[in-house]
C-alpha cells in the first residue's frame, strides 16, 4: 500500500479514530509525549548571532516585520553562557509547570550565522545538558553551508536536531516585499541537504501578509504538501513597533485580519495540511508592549479556544482535503499535491 493510500484512508478515519488524542490536528505536544512519553517544554536561548539581512551581506534593513529582537523577543540574555541560560529559563519554567525535560530552543535572529567553531562549542553546551532532549534551531535557508550541515549531522548522532526555516511565503513577489533576501530555490535546496542528513525540518509561514488573499495563502500550504518537512509554524502576521512594516501599515493602512477571519484561514490550511506534518504553532502572541495590530492576539488562550471551537463545529481536522480535488470552501479544481 502506498503513502498516499494510507494517508488517505487515515484523513478518512480521523473523526473516529482521533488518532491526535484530544485534537483534530497532529500537534507537537502529540508528538513530543508520543517520542518521549511526558511532556516535553521548550527553551528560549540566545545564541547572540546576528543576520545576513541586517549586517550588509544580504542586506540591511532586516525583514520589514522583524523586531529589534530579531524575532526572539521572549530570548535569554545572549550576554549568559548557554548553560546559564538554560539554568535560569529552566527555574522560571519550573515554577509555573512541574517539567523535568526540555527542547533547547535557538531562536533569535540567524543561528547558523556564525563561524562553525562557535556554533560547535555553542550547540554542545546546550546538548550535554541532561535534561536538553533535542536541539531546536531557528535559522534562514542561505545560512546552511556545508561545514554548518555537517556540524548539524553529527550533533543530530548525540541528540536530534531540529532546524526550523523562515520561509513565511512561497511567493516572490511578497517575499521581495518582506525583503526575506533568498529565493525559493534556496529554501528547496536547504531541505533537501537537510534532510539528506537526516535533520528534521520545520518551516515557518506568516499568515496575513500585505497583498496574500486566502488563496495565495493557501498555494503556500500546498506547496509545503510537496517538500520533504517534518513540522510547520502558522504565525498570524503581527505589525510591532519599530519595524517598517509599522511605518508601512501607518503610512498605507492595509487590511489584518479579524480573530474570526484568521479561524477560518487556520482551519483551511489545516484542512489542506499533510496529517504527518507536525503542527509546532496555530498563532503567536506578540510582546504586549511593542504590539500594534491585530491587538486580538494578545489573548493566546482566547484564541486557542476560538479555533479548537471552530474544529469541533465544523467537525474537520488536518488533512481532510489534502488527497481531494476539493478545498475547505468547497472549491473545485485544485490538484492532488502528491
Amino acid at each position: 500500500m502506498n503513502c498516499c493510500l494510507i494517508f488517505s484512508i487515515l484523513c478518512d478515519r480521523l473523526n473516529d479514530m482521533m488518532l491526535w488524542n484530544d485534537k483534530p490536528y497532529h500537534s507537537l505536544d502529540y508528538e513530543l509525549k508520543k517520542r518521549y512519553g511526558e511532556k516535553i517544554y521548550r527553551l528560549a536561548l540566545n545564541g547572540g548571532m546576528s543576520c545576513p539581512n541586517r549586517d550588509g551581506s544580504v542586506g540591511t534593513g532586516g525583514c520589514i516585520f522583524c523586531s529589534a529582537g530579531g524575532s526572539g523577543d521572549f530570548a535569554a540574555d545572549p550576554s549568559l553562557s548557554v548553560r546559564e541560560q538554560i539554568r535560569q529559563a529552566r527555574e522560571r519554567l519550573k515554577k509555573k509547570r512541574p517539567a523535568s525535560r526540555f527542547i533547547a530552543y535557538f531562536q533569535a535572529y540567524t543561528n547558523t550565522y556564525a563561524p562553525v567553531s562557535r556554533l560547535r562549542s555553542i550547540f554542545l553546551e546546550a546538548i550535554e545538558c541532561p535534561e536538553v532532549v533535542l536541539l531546536s534551531i531557528a535559522t534562514r535557508p542561505d545560512c546552511l553551508g556545508p561545514e554548518v550541515t555537517a556540524l548539524l549531522a553529527e550533533l543530530n548522532r548525540i541528540k536530534p536536531v531540529w532546524v526550523e526555516l523562515g520561509l513565511q511565503t512561497m511567493h516572490e513577489d511578497t517575499a521581495s516585499f518582506i525583503r526575506r533576501g533568498y529565493r525559493l530555490d534556496v529554501y528547496e535546496d536547504a531541505v533537501q541537504r537537510l534532510r539528506a542528513c537526516g535533520l528534521e525540518v520545520i518551516t515557518h509561514v506568516i499568515l496575513g501578509l500585505p497583498g496574500e488573499d486566502r488563496e495565495r495563502i493557501l498555494q503556500t500550504i500546498r506547496y509545503l504538501n510537496t517538500q520533504d518537512i517534518q513540522g510547520i509554524k502558522l504565525q498570524l502576521l503581527h505589525i510591532l513597533k519599530g519595524t517598517d512594516l509599522e511605518t508601512i501599515y501607518a503610512q498605507t493602512p492595509f487590511p489584518v485580519f479579524s480573530l474570526e477571519e484568521y479561524v477560518q484561514i487556520i482551519l483551511s490550511c489545516t484542512e489542506l495540511l499533510r496529517p504527518d506534518i507536525v503542527i509546532h504553532r496555530l498563532t503567536g502572541d506578540g510582546p504586549k508592549d511593542l504590539l500594534i495590530a491585530p491587538l486580538w492576539s494578545c489573548s493566546k488562550r482566547h484564541v486557542l479556544n476560538t479555533i479548537h471551537q471552530e474544529f469541533r463545529r465544523r467537525n474537520t481536522w488536518q488533512g481532510k482535503f489534502c488527497f481531494t480535488n476539493t478545498d475547505a470552501a468547497g472549491q473545485t479544481g485544485i490538484p492532488n499535491i502528491l
